[in-house]
Parts: structure tokens; sequence; C-alpha cells
């Protein structure tokens, strides 16, 4: 029994274990990854402000071109998305340092390109949301428009978004969001972990703020406003320290918006109501 004791006093923590190695990075490389997001993150917020002047129609905005919406979105992704997968990043530059250490083979760029996969992930979703988009918007859905069940429709799918934020998959993909410590330790040391942790964190990612996107179209994709509403939302869920209090909280301000929007709409502010579908702006072919 005391050489059981003795050998489990010694064995290595998870960080130490062989399969992975957390390297503590150089302060100047935290600050260089950070500041780099961020400074990303703040040019893509100045780039997404000048595509989406006067383009705002409300909730069913036209979002344009294919080609012009799939740019934005990029844009819009990286300024939404960078400064709340921060941790993720710096947790998994630090398992490649680790790597490196070991003298395991590491691919020039490996952390840039598990960011870049972040904005690949993002921009299938978002051709998915465009198609949703397209289909309300085609001229058989006539009784979704604005002045008929649209305004019941949006604020629907606003008060859905604050529904999920109660089911265990939402939960789940919030935890493994605010712990990347845990999540990629675990991914590691699963059969074709090591290749895959990165897909894996893009997808919970995912998981964990469709509904929030979803609601971002409900109020007006190409608004600004309701764009930096929804990546505040975003980043209080993922980065403040209260994850319970801020799920909840999120959770009553959906479902609190979603019934104004349908039952007032006038009195929401900064949401742009939709005129009558003969009288909207024709979008620009960008």
């Amino acid at each position: 029994m005391g050489k059981l004791k003795a050998s489990s006093a010694h064995s290595p923590s998870p960080a130490e274990s062989p399969a992975v190695r957390f390297a503590p990075l150089p302060t100047l490389t935290n600050l260089g990854l950070i500041g780099l997001l961020f400074g990303l993150a703040i040019v893509s917020w100045a780039l997404t402000d000048q595509r989406m002047a006067g383009m705002d129609a409300g909730p069913g905005t036209d979002p344009g071109a294919l080609g012009f919406y799939l740019i934005t979105w990029v844009v819009m992704m990286a300024a939404m998305m960078f400064p709340s997968i921060a941790p993720m990043v710096l947790v998994y530059s630090r398992i490649q340092r680790g790597k490196r250490e070991r003298g395991l083979p590491v691919a020039i760029g490996s952390t840039l390109a598990f960011v870049a996969g972040y904005l690949l992930t993002w921009t299938a979703a978002g051709l998915v949301f465009y198609g949703l988009l397209a289909a309300v918007r085609a001229p058989d859905f006539g009784a979704l428009t604005w002045d008929q069940a649209g305004r019941y429709v949006a604020g629907g799918v606003i008060a859905a978004a604050g529904l999920y934020q109660f089911t265990p998959f939402k939960l789940t993909c919030l935890t493994k969001c605010r712990d990347p410590f845990l999540f990629l330790l675990s991914s590691w040391k699963r059969p074709y972990g090591r290749a895959a942790n990165g897909h894996q964190a893009r997808a919970w990612c995912v998981g964990c703020c469709w509904a929030l996107m979803a609601a971002l179209f409900a109020l007006g994709v190409m608004s600004f406003g309701w764009m930096a509403f929804i990546a505040a939302l975003i980043a209080i869920e993922k980065l403040l320290p209260w994850k319970t209090i801020a799920n909840r909280g999120i959770a009553i301000v959906l479902l609190v918006l979603g019934i104004c929007v349908a039952f007032g709409p006038d009195k929401v502010p900064g949401l742009t109501i939709p005129g009558p579908a003969d009288d909207r702006a024709v979008m620009i072919d960008m």
C-alpha cells in the first residue's frame, strides 16, 4: 500500500503527461497573440461598418449577392468571434510550443491556421443561414412579409434563441468553449484527437453560438448596431466568470426581446421596421 501511495504521489499532472504538454508562453507571445486577434477584430469592425452603411432594412434584410455576402460575413465573423476565442487560441498555442520543446514536428503557422479554421467553419454556417433566408424571402412565402406574419416569425426566432440557452447541448458547448484547457486536453487523449481537436473546438463554437446568429438575422443581419449587440452577448457568455448568470441573463434578454419584436416592434430601440415588400429598395448587385 505504501508503494502505491508513493507511486501515485509522483504521478505526472495532465500538463506533464507524455501525451501532451502545455508549455507556458512567453509574455510577449501572449500579448502578441491577443493583440493580433483584437487588432484584426478592430479592423474588421471598421470594414463591416463601411460595408453595411445604408443596408439595414430590419428583420429579413436582403444580404445581397452571394459574393458580397460571403465577404461581409467573413469580416463580420472576424470582428465578432476573434476576441471570444482568444483563450482557446492561447491554449492551442501552448500545445504547439510544448510539442516543439519535445522535438515533435509542428507545422509553420499552425496557430494562425487554427484561427483561420474558425473563419472557414463559420463561413459554412453562414452559407446555411444565407440559404434559409433566401428561402424565407422567396415569392411563395409572401405570407411571411413583415405586415403579415413576418414580425411573429422574427420574434419567434429570437425567443427560440433564448430558449436554446437552457438546453443541455447549449450548456455542453458553452462549457467546452469556456474551458479550453480541459477541452483540448481531453481531445488530445482520444484516438485521433491530435488531428481532430481543432475541428472539434470550432464545432463546439458553432453549437454554442448558432442560435445567437439566427437571432441576428431576425433582427437585421446588415445592422451594425444589432451585430455589436450579439457580439457583446457572445463575449459576455464566453469570457465572464459567471457562467450560469451570463447564460440565464442572456436567455431572459432574448425572450423579452423576441416578445417585443413580435408584439411591439415600434417600441424596440434601434430596430428598423421593414416597409411593405413593394416599397423596399432593391439591393445593388455587388
